[in-house]
Formats: structure tokens, sequence, C-alpha cells
């Protein structure tokens, strides 16, 4: 994991899918409703699909109904990073792999979901990697 801040963009396209560069190192966005992990609540961690980093639980995973895994915390506040996004004609906070500074997804409050945080972190299914208890 120590390295994987230091790859390359070519080295990450030798390591990861074409699916996965595009999500991961693009930016990308997956389908709703098409991802491995949509709908899937079995007891464990989820990785990061590109570095291994330990990011989300299934204790903070919940049904959100968006079409997408959603959590509402990662593991730990050092497992992720954010940036303000403006893309896509709003502002939205990104979420990054801390350790490899992959994309994730984006974060969002105030939606009034019955969690401890009222956060809903989106999370594409291709970033992550469930590893069951």
């Amino acid at each position: 994991m120590a390295d994987a801040a230091n790859r390359t963009e070519q080295d990450w396209q030798e390591i990861l899918s074409p699916e996965e560069f595009a999500v991961l190192r693009q930016g990308g966005t997956e389908r709703p409703f098409t991802g491995e992990y949509d709908g899937v609540f079995r007891e464990g961690r989820y990785l990061c699909r590109a570095c291994g980093a330990e990011l989300f639980t299934s204790d903070t995973k919940f049904d959100a109904q968006c079409g997408w895994p959603a959590f509402y915390a990662p593991l730990a506040e050092d497992r992720v990073r954010y940036i303000r996004d403006e893309s896509m004609g709003m502002v939205r906070t990104e979420v990054r792999c801390a350790a490899c500074d992959s994309h994730l997804g984006h974060v969002f409050y105030g939606e009034g979901f019955p969690t401890p945080t009222d956060a809903r972190y989106c999370i594409n299914s291709i970033c992550l990697e469930l590893v069951e208890d």
C-alpha cells in the first residue's frame, strides 16, 4: 500500500481493468443499480480495489435505494479525503481513498436518512472489494 501513492497513471492502467481505471483514476461513475455491491449486506470490510486500504465496514452500510452502495461513515476519517466538486452544475463533495488518491464516489449530507450521521457516502461498487468476516 505504501507504494500506491507513488504509482504513475501508466502503472494504474497496467494494474486496473479499463472499467476500474475509468472510475478509480479518471473520476467516472458506474451506472446506478449495476454495481456488484448495490443491495449486498453481508458482514465484512470494504477495501479500496486499487490499493487494498480498508475504507468502510458493513456496520455502516445502509439501503439508501440510490443505486450505489451507501455508507453513513468511513472506517476512520483518515481513510478518505474530501475534494470540493463543482462539476455537473452543482457543488458536491468527492470522496477519495487517502492511501492512493483514487476516486470512490461522493458524500451527501442532510438527506434525512435515519443514520447516526445523516451522511450518505455514495460509493461506486467497482471501487470496492468486500472481504467477508
